[in-house]
């Protein structure tokens, strides 16, 4: 079973990602703030983490940042979903180590679609299928330009 560590100092999105996340075969861990956060990646190692930006402390960037350049970390993906919906947060979120960028409310079939492109590269293509035949302005990959959620610092042709 794989787990998923969730990271936001909402209770309410904490319910709801983890019923969620449990109602697809995932477990989950969560964590109120980015220093919590940080601790257990670095103890539980999940397989992926959902993180949000607006936070007490350390935000979710920082967070990020630090997750993805801890040797003992680096290899855990981690999600952004955050209600922060300018492109510059997105770039600013995938430049910190996060491996795709979501806004809330994000809709519970196209989070359990990036979850899976994020933890099995087998499921990328059905991602971008979903992307394609769900299009969302502000959330989809093609608004975010060069810097598309599935191919951060990959150049588009």
């Amino acid at each position: 079973m794989k787990r998923v560590l969730v990271v936001d100092d909402s209770k309410t999105q904490q319910l709801y990602l983890g019923r969620l996340l449990e109602k697809h075969g995932f477990q989950k861990l969560t964590a109120m703030d980015g220093e919590t956060g940080i601790a257990l990646a670095r103890s539980e190692h999940p397989d992926l983490i959902l993180m949000d930006v607006v936070m007490p402390q350390m935000n979710g960037f920082q967070a990020t940042r630090r997750i993805s350049r801890d040797p003992l970390t680096a290899d855990i993906p981690i999600v952004i979903v955050s209600g922060k919906d300018m492109a510059c947060d997105r770039v600013w979120g995938l430049r910190q180590g996060a491996r795709d960028y979501l806004t809330k409310p994000v809709g519970k079939s196209e989070l359990i679609a990036c979850i899976e492109s994020v933890l099995n590269s087998d499921t990328k293509a059905a991602w971008l299928s979903y992307l394609q035949n769900h299009p969302t302005p502000g959330k989809t990959a093609a608004t975010m330009g060069a810097k598309s959620a599935l191919g951060a610092g990959v150049p588009q042709r």
